[in-house]
């Protein structure tokens, strides 16, 4: 594990998920990103809402885009787990487009909330009906605007839909503060909060554990 400490940057692009998760965190918070990619979400508080904390992140070429932006980054692997920090470290953990890429994410759920007081996550719904209708009429695994590679070359490995992801909080004893639904374009409107699990293509949610 390689830890870099560097001053972030201030000029930023944020994506509109990115936005969304931003209006989530209170500024001046303790803020972990898991799989930070870039380091755009943080660059991006650091700026906005004067968060301190660190980004997490395994590939090498984000790693130096990382250190380019200023950003403190950790080279890890999340399957490893979050050993390396203690209880409580942090206000929030943060993961974006990841959670279906890792090998234990029920574990890993439960890691963000030993050492974060809440987590927020988001990943692309495998009940939205495009997917749904793929695998009905063509018998086979959806290719789709989010899910744009094959079964044999993706990196995602444990897809779910908006109800699953659900059915695993209430078994784990995680209250679902904030829920919020985008199609591919990051935009969201009426339907969709009346049928998120067949009309949202990416889910986005804030939670904490029951205490």
């Amino acid at each position: 594990m390689t830890a870099l400490t560097t001053h972030p940057s201030t000029q930023v692009a944020l994506r509109p998920d990115l936005d969304i998760i931003s209006e989530w965190i209170t500024p001046g918070s303790r803020v972990l990103d898991l799989g930070c990619g870039d380091g755009t979400l943080l660059a991006h508080l650091w700026d906005t809402r004067q968060v301190s904390g660190y980004g997490l992140e395994i590939d090498s070429v984000n790693i130096a885009k990382c250190i380019r932006a200023g950003v403190n980054v950790i080279q890890t692997d999340l399957d490893a787990g979050l050993s390396d920090f203690d209880e409580a470290s942090f206000d929030y953990v943060v993961m974006t487009q990841t959670l279906q890429a890792v090998y234990y994410p029920a574990r890993l759920l439960d890691e963000m909330l030993r050492v974060g007081r809440e987590g927020i996550v988001t990943f692309p719904n495998f009940g939205h009906w495009r997917c749904r209708m793929h695998v009905a009429l063509r018998g086979r695994m959806p290719v789709s605007r989010t899910l744009p590679e094959e079964w044999y070359n993706t990196p995602n490995i444990h897809l779910c839909t908006l109800r699953d992801f659900e059915a695993l909080c209430a078994k784990k004893g995680i209250r679902i503060l904030q829920r919020t639904v985008v199609d591919y374009a990051h935009h969201s409107n009426f339907a969709m909060s009346l049928l998120p699990n067949l009309l949202g293509e990416i889910a986005l949610y804030r939670f904490q554990r029951i205490k």
